[in-house]
């Protein structure tokens, strides 16, 4: 008798933990729901993906994708301005609840946090000084060449680099505002960024001008949320089809881009 109480005790106090641990554990999407606020990491130094408007405020693609998100989940949002260096840390502290910031879903950093399905495709481009010369990417070899520390685009150009044995002309900044400037002041002959900025940037500065697509592969980029919020990724997936399928997609890409908003599919995968 004395044995099947203790049995029975020891099995009524492992479910009472079981509870525990899934009540403290909850679901992101539960959490955001119940406070009523979805928390945003947006990069505003990618124009026209992300930046500030003429008052200051937060504009852009991604920044649109944020309040589609909200009204989805028919909650307030809330914009955290990111540098692309913040992008994953934000999400690992848990101060923001996603981040819509032109992230690669390379492996590395899955690792670390989460990656949806693509949203958004972008290829890696230059943007040069009007009297550097450069036409080609050969030309950038033995050029000052800037781009904005912790992205694919310093990634890529550090290998090539290294291929070459002209890491010692690399310049990183913080942001990609800051690359463009310092392309504009001649201070860096070549700025790293992706097509979709290109226009914007030489339009704000006479000394700027398009440079040459880059030898590297089509960027594909992700929605970024907690790695072990699996339903919450799951959900942001859905999100993004319901954007494809509703026609939203292609209605901001030809807003803020133009043109016709890219497939966001990969040949040969189940997308």
């Amino acid at each position: 008798m004395r044995l099947i109480s203790k049995t029975l005790t020891t099995s009524i106090t492992a479910a009472a933990l079981l509870l525990s641990v899934g009540s403290a554990s909850a679901d992101k999407l539960d959490d955001v729901i119940d406070e009523g606020v979805l928390r945003c990491g947006v990069v505003l130094d990618f124009p026209p993906i992300g930046y500030r408007d003429s008052n200051n405020e937060p504009a852009g693609f991604d920044v649109d994708y944020c309040k589609d998100l909200a009204k989805a989940l028919d909650v307030k949002f809330e914009i955290l301005p990111l540098t692309w260096a913040e992008r994953l840390p934000v999400i690992v502290t848990n101060r923001a609840d996603v981040v819509f910031g032109a992230t690669s879903d390379s492996l590395e950093r899955a690792k670390t946090v989460g990656f949806t399905i693509p949203y958004a495709i972008y290829y890696a481009q230059a943007v040069v000084g009007a009297k550097s010369g450069i036409k080609t990417v050969e030309d950038m070899r033995n050029k000052k060449v800037a781009a904005a520390i912790g992205t694919v685009p310093e990634q890529e150009w550090l290998k090539l680099a290294k291929k070459w044995g002209v890491e010692g002309n690399y310049q990183g900044y913080q942001s990609e505002n800051e690359v463009f400037l310092a392309v504009a002041q001649g201070k860096a002959d070549a700025g790293i960024t992706t097509n979709t900025t290109v226009l914007p940037i030489t339009q704000q500065y006479d000394t700027v001008i398009a440079g040459p697509r880059m030898p590297w592969g089509t960027d594909y980029t992700s929605v970024v949320g907690k790695r072990t919020d699996v339903t919450w990724l799951n959900y942001l997936n859905l999100f993004i089809t319901h954007q494809v399928r509703s026609g939203r997609y292609a209605e901001l890409w030809g807003k803020y881009v133009g043109g016709e908003a890219p497939a966001l599919v990969i040949p040969g995968v189940l997308y």
